[in-house]
């Protein structure tokens, strides 16, 4: 089985309730289920929440399994709704991201057909001048196989070539139980980018590339966009 999960925390930083935020009608995080709805590979699809609010936000409440307050990512509370299925390969797609293209998740998990490929994530082309020097911009550094290199926000080397990258991740689901039993590592927690933890402890990370234009929600100033 292929599990697609949608981890959704209540109350975030800067844009407190954000994924039950009402968008065109529909909750942020009931137009990113319906999207990944549209996979072609996915067999099921849960949405991993912490509150009866977000539950109470989607038209298709079973589709939801509370899972604990106390966690604190979100690869953590996809991790404990992986434990209760038989399945493969887990894809953690993003509770803010209404966007995602059903595409990249089919393509994303084919990098799987490889069985050395232990973790993966998407890397977007779309990537601007200006973004470089953006702390909010993650940034990837690739080998010629396209395997991460190193994520950065800001610390660039003017001779390399970075990617945008995207925030949706796809594991084996044994090495999933391995990366959330791992304590953060020291990189991971100065840069505060949980991924670090994969490459730090030997964890090989697959790229897919693409041409995929960011458009996940963090503040109400990202509304904009998807509110036209």
């Amino acid at each position: 089985m292929i599990l697609g999960v949608i981890p959704a925390r209540l109350n975030s930083t800067r844009f407190p309730k954000k994924v039950t935020y009402k968008l065109n009608d529909k909750s942020i995080v009931q137009h990113v289920y319906e999207q990944a709805c549209k996979s072609k590979i996915l067999n099921k699809i849960i949405v991993a929440v912490d509150s009866d609010e977000i539950i109470n936000s989607l038209e298709n409440p079973e589709v939801a399994i509370m899972t604990s307050v106390s966690h604190k990512s979100g690869t953590d509370r996809v991790a404990e709704v992986a434990r209760k299925f038989d399945c493969e390969i887990v894809v953690n797609i993003q509770g803010d991201e209404p966007g995602i293209e059903p595409k990249i998740i089919d393509d994303l998990v084919s990098l799987f057909d490889d069985p050395n490929v232990e973790m993966a994530s998407v890397a977007s082309r779309e990537l601007e001048p200006e973004d470089l020097l953006n702390p909010n911009v993650v940034k990837v550094d690739l080998t010629k196989n396209n395997f991460a290199k190193s994520f950065l926000r800001t610390d660039l080397i003017n001779s390399s070539k970075y990617y945008r990258h995207i925030g949706i991740y796809a594991f084996r689901k044994k090495t999933l139980d391995r990366f959330t039993k791992m304590k953060p590592s020291k990189n991971e927690l100065s840069k505060s980018l949980e991924q670090l933890r994969a490459l730090d402890n030997n964890i090989a990370i697959k790229l897919l590339i693409c041409d995929f234009k960011h458009s996940s929600i963090d503040t109400v100033e990202d509304l904009k966009g998807y509110e036209k």
